[in-house]
């Protein structure tokens, strides 16, 4: 399966004649949870080749393969009457909550929470199914399908209005992954974690460096830990844990960081390290801003995500953060954020981002700060970081960051990844120019 936005476009032709689907929003949604119950049905296909008895957590009339594989399956008024009467309410709050299935089934039920089925045609909506039906998640090239298929879905929440929804280039990910190198044992924590980009490239990365047995798998799974307050990136970032592997997903939960109270974060809740791309650019609700310290009170969502950020992480912990150009330029309590950072982390990397990276999601110019937690460092009073510039020139309107875009970028946190060592004194843009100057 090869033309991916060809087959998300056919799906969402067919979605579009239901008189139920009102808009690309609801019809993204509609698709997700689709998704999620064929993606699920196929890990427990393989999960029962490799666990002896192992049980699902979703009753047999209700699992994909049961009501959805047979392309002559139910149909019409039938399928219909069977999505709304008896696979929802059983997926909502039917699923059991104690024994060997209950945090799988857990996981079913928080996704299926906020889920809606909106289409009123079951004849269409089998339709829908049996495209589905054609993927095989278990088979290697569609389970990369699945990331070709949700950043459409991402792309498609962009042109639905779904402000805020923005896909982190895969080449940024991967950069700021290998750049803080978490090593088997460090917790990763994405506060705002959208879609899970960061967390399955940290799943990745500490697969291919430090993985050697079950036991290392036991130990990855339970280090990653997400968090994201809208319902549809939080479905694909479950999704995507399945995909990636992770079964059980609890630790990806769906809810508000910035909701709890500051104070009440602790040293049960520090973790190694933190990567992130937070929104910014919007307003948090009214009141978020009073769990904050007086000094910090903002409603501007990056600032409060990197006011937590610095308290969340341990002594020596290591951070990567994607924030706008309005973090470095704005006063008041920007300024007073600004000085909290220098004086509790060494702030050590600042990588300039070219124009377009976000593209067409923002325009918005944006650079990633790498800093660890404790004493910053001072040469002659002052404290010094370097500066690194990313870039290519390719035009705005068409621009597309790749991997070769930072190889010639320092490693910042230890990383095994390509570039010059930490302690090298000079510093080049990713297009070999000149040295960019230290500050």
């Amino acid at each position: 399966m090869t033309n991916v936005s060809g087959v998300i476009k056919s799906i969402q032709d067919i979605m579009r004649k239901d008189v139920g689907v009102d808009g690309d929003a609801q019809r993204i949604s509609q698709l997700v949870w689709m998704f999620f119950l064929k993606i699920f049905d196929d890990r427990e296909t393989e999960l029962e080749l490799l666990e002896d008895n192992y049980e699902s957590p979703i009753p047999d009339r209700l699992r994909w393969r049961s009501w959805a594989a047979d392309p002559e399956g139910m149909t019409g008024d039938t399928l219909a009457d069977f999505v709304n009467l008896q696979l929802f309410p059983t997926l909502k709050d039917k699923l059991p909550v104690l024994g060997t299935t209950a945090k799988r089934a857990s996981v079913v039920h928080d996704l299926f929470a906020d889920a809606y089925n909106y289409m009123k045609s079951g004849t269409l909506m089998r339709q829908v199914i049996n495209k589905i039906s054609e993927i095989d998640f278990n088979a290697q090239d569609d389970r990369h399908t699945f990331g070709d298929i949700y950043e459409q879905i991402l792309r498609d929440l962009q042109s639905a209005g779904n402000a805020g929804e923005f896909y982190t280039p895969r080449a940024v990910t991967e950069f700021m992954v290998n750049r803080v190198n978490p090593k088997l044992h460090d917790k990763v924590l994405d506060p705002a974690c959208g879609t899970g980009g960061f967390l399955t490239c940290t799943i990745d990365h500490k697969r291919s460096e430090y993985v050697k047995n079950p036991k290392d798998e036991v130990v990855l799974q339970k280090s990653i830990n997400g968090v994201e307050k809208k319902s549809l990136p939080h479905m694909l970032c479950v999704t995507n844990m399945i995909l990636h592997g992770v079964d059980t997903p609890t630790n990806i939960r769906h809810d508000n960081t910035l909701s709890r109270p500051y104070k009440d974060y602790g040293n049960a809740d520090r973790v190694e390290c933190i990567i992130t791309n937070p929104p910014f650019g919007g307003m948090e609700e009214d009141g978020i801003e009073n769990n904050f310290p007086a000094t910090f009170r903002t409603r501007e969502t990056a600032d409060l995500f990197l006011v937590l950020i610095i308290k969340l992480l341990k002594t020596e912990g290591r951070a990567a953060i994607v924030l706008p150009d309005g973090f470095f330029f704005g006063e008041g309590m920007k300024t007073r954020l600004k000085e909290k950072l220098l004086k509790e982390c060494n702030l050590h990397t600042i990588v300039r981002l070219p124009n377009g990276v976000f593209n067409p999601y923002t325009g918005i110019k944006t650079n990633l700060l790498f800093f660890t937690k404790g004493k910053p460092i001072f040469l002659e009073g002052r404290l010094t970081y370097d500066t690194w510039t990313a870039q290519d020139g390719t035009k705005k309107s068409r621009h597309r960051v790749t991997v070769e875009n930072f190889q010639f970028l320092p490693n910042t946190g230890g990383g095994p990844g390509p570039g010059p060592g930490a302690g090298d004194q000079d510093g080049y843009s990713a297009d070999r120019g000149a040295p960019q100057a230290r500050v």
